[in-house]
């Protein structure tokens, strides 16, 4: 059921002036976990029985839907989301859609994982959002095409049930489902549009993939880590900094705001399982007058293990790529970063492998989940 029915029903005409002045929200618990549709991860929308107005790639872009009153192509008004066309009925004596018509996307997540909450979001979309919309979810190994996901073969597990929706406004669902999935089917009854999707949940890798790497970045968050807590998320989220790739721009690491104390900030992260760290990198890429001045790294083996420093409290340049080699591996299944006294970093990265432990009880938990 969605975690906010307040906000199913009409939205009021655009009227001038800021578009998101009424635009309705909240928070949603799940937001603390990773967005496992992100583009950056590797998530895409496979494919879709309709886009007319809007493509349906739209649905993933990162940053907030834009609107423009103004905007109209040969085929209509131009929306920065997925629109598809008016459905009819069969005759002009039944000319309303049927009650099952509807159009649908495939989303192949970035990584597969617990899914906890889904946000459909509707901005912008006033008279032309869907009445109702629904989420299935499938998992599929490897990477299957449009045409086997559809096949009669795949089994796939309601999500969100069919549940109105409300137009201009982020319609928060929580899932429950503790399954591992790879691929979401999102339908919208029986037409419209939707602007953005973020599908929010836990990793979960694959442990032979893992164990086929035998050295990778255990914390990571396409190969399972994960933030659990941070000092300030001012900024930008903390979740940034073990996402893919190097930092493409200030705002895709973690910045805090200035502190004003004698305090210093943190993240702490949850390991893909118990890890034997030998490496690891500190960047400040695209952070030059914010950077952290100083970093260190500890880690503990267990939720009630002690914090051990790993890294002691080393200088930081900005916009550099830090690399340290441990003078002797450590194990553990968490990790913490402490930045003096505020500032930013993009990257974090802990190589190592998986102990003997931890990764039979990645092996344990990727079965029961249905891997």
């Amino acid at each position: 059921m969605t975690a906010i029915p307040s906000f199913t029903g009409d939205a009021n005409p655009y009227g001038g002036g800021d578009p998101y002045a009424d635009y309705r929200t909240a928070d949603f618990p799940f937001t603390q976990y990773a967005n496992l549709a992100d583009r950056q991860l590797g998530a895409g929308v496979i494919a879709a029985n309709d886009e007319f107005f809007a493509q349906r790639e739209n649905l993933l872009v990162p940053e907030r839907a834009e609107f423009d009153p103004e905007h109209f192509g040969h085929k209509g008004k131009i929306m920065d989301g997925w629109e598809t066309r008016r459905r009819r009925g069969v005759s002009a004596r039944h000319p309303w859609p049927a009650a099952e018509d509807h159009d649908w996307a495939l989303v192949r997540l970035g990584a597969p994982g617990v899914i906890r909450g889904i946000v459909v979001d509707t901005a912008h979309f006033r008279g032309n959002y869907p009445q109702a919309v629904s989420v299935e979810g499938t998992s599929v190994p490897g990477s299957p095409s449009p045409e086997e996901l559809l096949g009669d073969d795949v089994k796939w597990t309601t999500l969100v049930p069919r549940t109105p929706v409300g137009g201009h406004a982020a319609n928060g669902f929580a899932v429950s489902a503790e399954q591992r999935f790879t691929h979401l089917r999102i339908n919208q009854h029986p037409d419209g549009g939707i602007a953005r999707l973020r599908v929010y949940g836990e990793v979960v890798p694959d442990p032979q993939w893992l164990a086929v790497l035998g050295t990778f970045d255990v914390v990571a968050l396409e190969n399972g880590g994960q933030v659990e807590d941070a000092s300030n998320l001012f900024y930008s989220p903390a979740t940034n900094t073990i996402q893919p790739g190097r930092s493409r721009k200030m705002d895709d690491g973690w910045e805090t705001r200035r502190r004003r104390d004698q305090g210093n900030d943190w993240i702490r992260y949850r390991l893909a399982a118990q890890s034997q760290i030998r490496a690891l990198e500190i960047d400040t890429a695209y952070l030059k007058g914010n950077s952290a001045g100083w970093a260190s790294v500890s880690v503990k083996d267990g939720e009630d293990g002690e914090w051990t420093e790993i890294l002691p409290r080393t200088r930081l340049q900005p916009d550099t790529n830090h690399r340290f080699v441990l003078p002797e591996p450590a194990v553990g299944t968490h990790a913490r970063i402490d930045i003096f006294p505020d500032g930013g970093i993009s990257r974090l990265r802990l190589f190592g492998s998986l102990t003997e432990q931890g990764a039979s009880g990645l092996a344990a938990r990727h079965q029961e989940l249905g891997g």
